[in-house]
């Protein structure tokens, strides 16, 4: 099966899972491999405007990695991940959703810059 997008992570996305247990670490690395190969909201899931989170639920904890598509490069199957909660609302937080488009646009003004 084809993976249907590369996935980049950006610091605060490296910092996150990083703190992370490995057994909870693997879960999450193990659901974005399988949301490459088939779409499921369960997975990977829009929430507004351009922000996108990877989902996975271990252990009874919610684990979100907020996440926006690059298509501006030679694939337009590129998703770049911004940061990470473990969610503990039922809803996600606006302040992380504003946190993670703010984070899209300064990669994208760094990105022209450049």
């Amino acid at each position: 099966m084809k993976e249907r997008f590369e996935v980049l992570f950006l610091d605060q996305a490296i910092e996150f899972v990083e703190k992370l247990d490995s057994k909870t670490r693997n879960k999450i690395f193990y659901n974005i491999d399988k949301a490459k190969l088939i779409n499921d909201p369960k997975l990977f899931k829009k929430l507004e405007g351009e922000i996108w989170e990877f989902r996975t639920k271990f252990k009874g904890l919610q684990y979100r990695l907020f996440a926006f598509w690059d298509k501006t490069g030679k694939t337009d199957t590129l998703i770049i991940s911004t940061h990470g909660i473990v969610k503990k609302v039922s809803k996600v937080p606006k302040s992380e959703i504003e946190k993670a488009e703010k984070i899209r646009v300064d990669y994208f003004n760094f990105k022209t810059r450049k």
